[in-house]
């Protein structure tokens, strides 16, 4: 017996849907979820990928040794790019409500603020925020943020394309993540939060929260539910806060209504990666 086939069997046992998921036609049995992690196993197997995201940041056990060198601190490059995910991808610290198994495609799934919130806080809103084919954004939604920086002279805009260059072919990756719950009242501004200055003749954003505990740092890579089934192979250096900030869903309305990256909804979130094969340990 493999240890991929062991991982794959506790795996089905330690995330599983809520029995009455199984039933909706528009979400996935806890046998796709199955499929396309063992799809990602096969995938990868003996390939030479190096560690994958999201992870629980609460477990540091991984068994992928591939090396590649923590990037800087942000101060030292270039923000390129600022997006979020409807629901944490990530697992750990304030946000381990599992959402349930969602589409199959990255979208229901994922991770949920393990806070309760108060009537005012959920109190609707006016209009749709980040209205897609997918639904939209209301108060007591979890999100998770990506503020994306590279080494190399990079640009703002949309995707990871902007974050490349063609005079390195192999610049450093660094997110610094931000999870975050939506609330009607007393949030924190996200354009604020979102701002961008360039600094040292490089794009930053200096205001990134700075009491979310002590971030978790580890080596891992890009994620999104186009890798649910392959493995991602850009190198990236993960810095995720384990606590959640609120967030005035009013101000990520009007981010998402002008915002140098054209992003105008929520992407959806990769499954979370739990094959110690494609996890890197860390301290």
């Amino acid at each position: 017996m493999t240890k991929t086939f062991l991982w794959l069997t506790m795996t089905a046992v330690m995330i599983s849907s809520p029995a009455l998921a199984a039933s909706d036609t528009n979400i996935a049995s806890d046998d796709v979820i199955a499929a396309q992690r063992a799809a990602l196993a096969a995938s990868t197997e003996g390939k030479g990928f190096g560690p994958q995201s999201p992870r629980d940041i609460d477990v540091r056990e991984g068994s992928n040794t591939r090396a590649f060198g923590e990037a800087p601190a942000v101060t030292q490059m270039a923000l390129c790019d600022i997006h979020f995910h409807e629901n944490a991808e990530h697992k750990g610290g304030e946000f381990t409500t599992y959402a349930g198994n969602g589409d199959g495609k990255g979208y229901g799934t994922g991770f949920k603020y393990d806070g309760v919130l108060s009537e005012a806080e959920i109190a609707p809103v006016d209009g749709k925020i980040g209205e897609s084919e997918h639904g939209d954004l209301v108060p007591g939604d979890t999100i998770e943020i990506h503020f994306v920086h590279s080494t190399a002279k990079a640009t703002l805009g949309n995707s990871l394309g902007t974050c490349l260059s063609d005079a390195i072919g192999n610049p450093q990756l660094r997110v610094e993540a931000v999870v975050a719950v939506l609330v009607s009242e007393g949030g924190v501004d996200f354009p604020e939060m979102a701002h961008i200055e360039e600094i040292n003749g490089v794009n930053q954003v200096p205001n990134l929260p700075g009491d979310l505990g002590t971030p978790v740092i580890y080596g891992g890579s890009t994620t999104g539910p186009s890798y649910n089934e392959k493995g991602s192979p850009f190198q990236v250096t993960w810095s995720v806060r384990p606590g959640v900030v609120k967030l005035d869903i009013n101000s990520v309305g009007a981010w998402l209504a002008d915002n140098p990256f054209d992003e105008d909804h929520a992407h959806g979130v990769r499954n979370l990666v739990m094959n110690p094969q494609l996890l890197s340990p860390f301290n």
